[in-house]
């Protein structure tokens, strides 16, 4: 992260960083896609409490932050006034066609930005809900954003697949077989 370290600065990114960070929202597009897989259509809309969020509300969420944060990234204000973030926690039963389409356009608007931007282009400063930052901070609020609620749909359909998971990562390492 080149605006951490101190031999890097804000206009002095290292070449690879745009690489390395589309390499790794890749990671957490495929995980999310092999928990998505494993779960039934009706576990997509399961609500597990008073307050909380299906796996399909937050797919519809993520396309929602993607689609407003990455239309015209480098030129307009990233919340878009045509979001309706609020819908996108409504409890619908969405199909497995609508969840599965909603991750697929979340991650064409977001791989179709990062192919348009150089390095250079991190340099510039934008707006996320009036909010200055570089496009290079905005790329990190995204990878960070995407990790969070991936994390949740793992979660959240692991419970719902219960002894049928199929472990995307590193399985778990029972105490019998250390």
């Amino acid at each position: 992260m080149c605006l951490v370290f101190e031999q890097f600065s804000a206009y002095n990114c290292p070449p690879f960083m745009l690489k390395d960070t589309a390499a790794e929202l890749q990671k957490y597009k495929l995980i999310g896609a092999k928990a998505l897989a494993q779960v039934s259509d009706d576990a997509l809309n399961f609500v597990p409490g008073q307050d909380q969020n299906s796996i399909a509300m937050i797919v519809r969420h993520l396309h929602g932050n993607l689609l407003s944060r990455f239309t015209d990234f480098l030129t307009t204000d990233g919340e878009k006034s045509w979001r309706n973030r609020a819908a996108e926690f409504s409890e619908i039963n969405y199909s497995r066609t609508d969840v599965e389409n909603y991750w697929q356009q979340s991650w064409e608007i977001l791989e179709n930005s990062l192919a348009t931007i150089s390095e250079e282009d991190l340099r510039i400063v934008i707006s996320i809900k009036g909010k200055a930052m570089t496009a290079e901070a905005a790329l990190y609020r995204t990878l960070a954003h995407i990790a969070y609620h991936v994390g949740q749909i793992v979660l959240l359909a692991r419970t719902q697949t219960a002894t049928n998971w199929q472990w995307i990562s590193s399985p778990k390492i029972s105490n019998n077989s250390q």
